[in-house]
C-alpha cells in the first residue's frame, strides 16, 4: 500500500508497505493507534509512543506526535493507499 512514513527528526517520505497488521506494527515500534484525519485519510502511529517515551516526531494539526508515524488512505474500514492528490498536498 502506497503511504506517507515520517520518523522523528527526518521528512516525510512515500513509501510502499505490505497493508498487514504485522508490517504496520513494526513499522511503528509497537501497538498500532489510528487517528482519522478525513473520511480517506487517517495516520497511525505507536499506541504507547508516549509511554514509552518515544522521541517526538511533528506537531500536526494541533497534535504532537511521537516515534514514526503513517499517513494511510482509508475505504470503509480498511487501510488503503493514498491518492496520489492526498500524497502531493501531505509532502508540500
Amino acid at each position: 500500500m502506497r503511504v506517507i512514513y515520517k520518523a522523528p527528526g527526518s521528512r516525510p517520505e512515500p513509501r510502499d508497505i505490505p497493508n498487514t497488521l504485522e508490517e504496520l506494527q513494526a513499522t511503528v515500534g509497537g501497538y498500532i493507534e489510528t487517528v482519522s484525519l478525513a473520511t480517506d485519510v487517517a495516520i497511525i502511529c505507536n499506541e504507547e509512543g508516549r509511554l514509552l517515551g518515544l522521541e517526538r516526531n511533528i506537531r500536526f494539526l494541533g497534535v504532537d506526535w511521537v516515534g514514526p508515524i503513517l499517513i494511510v488512505g482509508v475505504d470503509r474500514e480498511e487501510f488503503t493507499d493514498l491518492t496520489p492528490e492526498a500524497m502531493g498536498v501531505l509532502l508540500r
